[in-house]
């Protein structure tokens, strides 16, 4: 076992500097946001989709697409609007009077990573087109069907404020996405910088620093990481408590929950955790991991009941009382 760590340590200082790169290229065009970059790096080292939420003018498209400029795929944004139509995402058949027949034209979800743009803008059937490939990783059209290209990933935003026009995403559905991020101001400092950057008019270009090669490379480094089986009981312990707080001794958590985190939890809490544990330079995972990343992949999975709404809690602060009640191995 020490072996391994090892060798993975040594990978993971040979692989750092792509890591390094993609962060210096970014931090080109983003001031400041260093959690909302790293939690994008998470999802990328570990194929997980993300959905960004906050409010306008927070530089979550800018973020997104500059990750995805400094990679060598094809990038592809979609604003989602109510009048978008399942077809003008993942594609159409054209008919040719010429040959009397069917040919296919692939929808803009033909792409290594999408943003989604206003994700909550599009109706349901759009949506679900959307979700279905996140899934499954392919896309039908008419009696065909066709696998996504590789790498692939959707990073999805929201605006929380202006629910007129809009079509909340279903929890079921939301809880495809490994990671839900919610995206705060900036601080002052930063905010000084982002305007003198943007009042002097001189746009700096995002250069692709590493290729999906590299890419490759750093998600199988991600499974060598190690991750203890007390720090795996940690995580079940988590999502457990999430379900069954009395078993936990949290007993005042049990009214305030409606539906605890599915197992898809567990899944991605133990490969965000690696992921996390990789960015920070290390071959081995810890309980400290697990809780840095922990609400990002549960706020969305736990659902408050009404009680706690009346209660004026949101889930981040029951999934942080889940936090503070398990004990840490």
């Amino acid at each position: 076992m020490e072996a391994d760590i090892t060798r993975a340590k040594e990978r993971i200082a040979e692989q750092s500097r792509s890591i390094r790169s993609l962060k210096q290229e970014v931090a080109k065009v983003i001031v400041g946001q260093e959690y909302m970059v790293d939690r994008i790096l998470v999802g990328l080292l570990t194929s997980g989709h993300i959905l960004l939420e906050g409010v306008p003018g927070l530089a979550k498209t800018t973020a997104v697409k500059s990750v995805a400029d400094a990679i060598a795929v094809k990038f592809q944004r979609i604003q989602f609007t109510p009048d978008l139509l399942p077809a003008d995402l993942i594609g159409t058949q054209i008919y040719n009077p010429k040959e009397a027949s069917f040919t296919v034209r692939k929808g803009p979800i033909f792409a290594n990573i999408i943003l989604a743009d206003e994700i909550n803008r599009a109706p349901a059937k759009v949506q679900s087109a959307l979700l279905e490939a996140m899934q499954e990783r392919q896309a039908t059209i008419g009696e065909e069907t066709f696998a996504l290209p590789s790498p692939f990933l959707v990073m999805a935003t929201q605006n929380p404020i202006e629910q007129e026009g809009t079509y909340p995403l279903p929890e079921a559905q939301v809880d495809r996405f490994m990671l839900k991020l919610r995206i705060t101001y900036p601080t002052k400092a930063e905010e000084k910088t982002i305007m003198q950057r943007v009042a002097s008019g001189r746009a700096e270009k995002i250069a692709a620093v590493i290729t999906p090669a590299d890419l490759e490379a750093l998600r199988d480094l991600v499974n060598e990481v190690y991750i203890d089986e007390k720090v795996q009981d940690y995580i079940v312990d988590i999502v457990f408590a999430s379900r069954a707080p009395k078993d936990y001794k949290l007993d005042a958590l049990a009214p305030l929950i409606e539906y605890g985190a599915s197992p898809r939890a567990s899944i991605y809490l133990n490969l965000a955790s690696r992921a996390h544990a990789l960015l920070q330079g290390r071959a081995y995972a810890t309980p400290q991991d697990v809780k840095t990343i922990g609400p990002d992949v549960l706020r969305h999975r736990v659902i408050i009941s009404y009680e706690a709404e009346a209660e004026e809690l949101t889930s981040d602060d029951v999934v942080a009382k889940i936090f503070d009640g398990v004990k840490v191995p």
